[in-house]
């Protein structure tokens, strides 16, 4: 039978369920979204009224507000009509608040809370609407149009504001306990920003209470309170904030309270892109968490909610409460962002890599206030779970770990001046203290000639403690010889991405020339068609070239590889330098990168190989990330050998990069100080040690362009 007709969609009587009770996250975001459009409606205030019934066989919720009410038309046309966009187009209210709720669906989370709702809606007119659902209607029915909804409406003399008014069953009132009480109390405490947004552009005198009642629940404390805002914590020990415009660049302070007299220090922010987030306005509080932090907290004069002094047990209590990051926009509160189980940054797993530098989310307290989606790429979802995964999301986190990070440099320089942070572990010179003798040998020695110990006994005493200082000093050595072998695999890691770049044009060559090679000489043997078999030289040349490509690069990784470390040798030591730049010889081509090195051709340096390429591997990383990072426009790489005769002077190595900041020149060579956002801390480090086992010292120094490193003999002294 062919027919043709028009259709028309009827969506299921239970449509409605789907997109309140099955979407909305759970009970809590429910009484959050009937709390904002309280909000959209102009009312100074919201009363959330929890009674459970006294047979205890259920409850009533009553959501009030004192806003400009609606209008029967309203309530059919708009609060009716599932998804609708009226609040998308008009954006703010008659008042000029934001308007918070514009996905048109957070009247229906009523259903996630009871069996029914009543509306009662009184506008500035006199005019009274009533409404009531039955939500189980919409389950039997199946269309959405054959559910028909009583609506009365009549002229009263009432104040305007609008009234719901929710039923629930035993089984409602069994969802219901202390626990699940005080979690609503932190969500209406965390929901309105702890201060006035520089973005939102909202009358900083516009009030908007929240009022929580809950009486009559079995094991529950009646509650009867105004909710106010979790507080910043004023006493913090470190703060950053400042505001980021939408073209990534913007200014922020950095203050510390840790210690009196600590000046405010201005940072210039560049993300150096736009960012797809709009403008983000962001306050960013740390806390040490070591017992004598705490107590230096405290002693500063750490208050509770009510202004009540708290003790060490009551402090930590309170930060554990506040902890995280909550994203603020118009002053309402994305949830699930900033709950303290909900980790959106990361802030732990970085903390794991590099704990004496990065902080976890146990420390901080903050927010990030964002656009509204007209001004931003930042989308709520409709379950009101969180924002959109979108790029705009990516960006935002990105640029709050950039933020968190300059925050984390600085403490770091701090804790590390106050001997907050214990001493770092460099391993030859610990080795080198760890197994030197020559003072216990001596004290040894003036102790038994004051006790009169003959002088036979005392030379076969200092023989038995020289004997076992040569012994362990034979283990300190492998020691040394196994943390050289894995620092120059901890480089070779950390140039992945230059093996992957440099390997992959003769691989690809491989996967491609192969599969020819084979179709040509599987024709050749159909056809003895020696032309064809000509065709396979070409080939097999293509693949001999990219052979040697791979043999020569990995034949300037081997030193970076070796599993066993060999004796010290003569080292052609400008060509070794120059072994380590071609590592990045595609790299540098790519990024218009040069580099150039002077000095003596047939100079030899008596040092581990291995040693001199982790040095320069690392040296070569760090200058070819941060020119490209920074976009600088001239990139260069300056490497000046000066010698004397058979003796080293020297090695200058210079680039174009941002440069050093000269408080950091000694911060960088100390394992887990990076100023990258993902970084670890390792390359410097392990360049340090390098250069410490081979008799050299690396230090950098001041310079007006670039960083200026210099490798350099270390004096006698030094080496004694």
């Amino acid at each position: 039978m062919n027919t043709d007709t028009t259709y028309k969609i009827r969506p299921a009587g239970r449509h409605i369920l789907t997109i309140g009770r099955d979407l909305i996250q759970d009970n809590y975001a429910a009484v959050v979204e009937l709390v904002k459009n309280a909000y959209d409606a102009d009312s100074p205030d919201v009363n959330i009224e929890f009674r459970a019934a006294p047979d205890r066989n259920g409850y009533t919720i009553v959501i009030s507000d004192h806003g400009h009410g609606m209008s029967q038309d309203d309530v059919i046309n708009k609060w009716l009509v599932p998804s609708t966009q009226d609040k998308i187009k008009r954006h703010r209210s008659p008042s000029g608040r934001t308007l918070q709720g514009s996905k048109g669906i957070g009247r229906y989370a009523a259903s996630i809370l009871g069996t029914n709702l009543s509306l009662e809606t009184v506008t500035g007119e006199g005019e009274k609407t009533k409404v009531h659902i039955e939500w189980s209607d919409f389950e039997k029915a199946r269309y959405l149009d054959d559910v028909g909804i009583p609506i009365k409406t009549r002229k009263v003399s009432e104040p305007q504001g609008t009234c719901l008014t929710i039923i629930g069953d035993n089984e409602f009132l069994a969802r219901w306990n202390q626990e699940r009480f005080d979690k609503l109390r932190f969500e209406l405490k965390k929901l309105t920003s702890p201060i006035i947004s520089t973005l939102s552009h909202e009358n900083s005198s516009d009030v908007f209470r929240i009022s929580l009642t809950v009486k009559g629940f079995p094991g529950v404390g009646d509650i009867e309170e105004t909710v106010e805002p979790y507080p910043l914590i004023d006493l913090f020990d470190y703060k950053i904030s400042g505001t980021i415009g939408s073209n990534g660049k913007g200014k922020l302070i950095y203050s510390a309270q840790k210690a009196p007299n600590i000046a405010d220090q201005k940072i210039l922010f560049n993300f150096k892109e736009s960012t797809d987030c709009g403008e983000l306005d962001i306050d960013i509080r740390v806390y040490d968490r070591e017992a004598e932090s705490i107590d230096s907290l405290i002693k500063r004069g750490f208050k509770d909610e009510f202004g009540n002094y708290v003790g060490k047990n009551e402090a930590r209590r309170i930060l554990n409460a506040n902890n995280g990051i909550a994203v603020y926009r118009n002053g309402f509160r994305i949830r699930p962002l900033g709950d303290t189980e909900f980790d959106w940054l990361k802030l732990n797993a970085r903390r794991i890599q590099t704990p004496t530098r990065c902080i976890g989310s146990n420390q901080v307290i903050g927010y990030v206030q964002i656009q509204s989606e007209d001004q931003s790429d930042l989308i709520e979802k409709s379950a009101r779970d969180g924002l959109r995964e979108n790029q705009a999301f990516e960006q935002l986190k990105a640029i709050t770990k950039q933020v968190i990070s300059e925050l984390e440099i600085r403490r770091y320089d701090y804790r590390r001046k106050e001997g907050l942070i214990g001493p770092t572990i460099k391993v030859d010179q610990n080795l080198q203290g760890l197994f030197s003798f020559d003072e216990l040998i001596e004290n040894v020695q003036t102790q038994l000639s004051k006790g009169k110990v003959d002088k036979t006994t005392i030379g076969k005493t200092i023989e038995l403690i020289s004997q076992d200082a040569k012994e362990k000093n034979k283990v300190a050595d492998e020691i040394r010889k196994v943390v050289a072998v894995y620092q120059g695999q901890a480089t070779l890691g950390k140039i992945v991405n230059v093996i992957l770049h440099e390997s992959g044009q003769p691989l690809n060559c491989f996967k491609n020339d192969v599969p020819n090679l084979r179709y040509w000489y599987n024709l050749f043997l159909e056809t003895s068609d020696l032309e064809n078999l000509k065709k396979l030289m070409p080939i097999a040349d293509d693949i001999e070239e990219s052979a040697e490509i791979l043999v020569e690069f990995f034949d300037k990784l081997d030193p970076l590889a070796a599993k066993k470390r060999s004796a010290k040798k003569p080292l052609e030591l400008k060509k070794a330098i120059q072994r380590s730049l071609d590592i990045f010889g595609a790299g540098m081509r790519t990024h218009k990168v040069s580099a150039a090195i002077s000095g003596s051709e047939e100079f030899k340096f008596l040092c581990w190989n291995q040693d001199i390429h982790a040095i320069f591997t690392n040296l070569i990383d760090n200058s070819m990330y941060w020119m490209c990072e920074k976009e600088i426009p001239k990139r260069e790489i300056v490497i000046k050998m000066e010698t004397d005769g058979d003796s080293l002077c020297y090695v200058d190595y210079r680039d174009t990069g941002p440069g050093i900041k000269p408080e950091h020149s000694e911060l960088i060579f100390e394992p887990e100080f990076t100023t990258k956002s993902e970084g670890m801390g390792l390359g410097l480090a392990i360049a340090g040690e390098a250069a410490e086992r081979n008799g050299l010292e690396l230090k950098a120094l001041s310079s007006e362009e670039g960083a200026y490193f210099r490798i350099e003999p270390k004096m006698e002294s030094e080496n004694e």
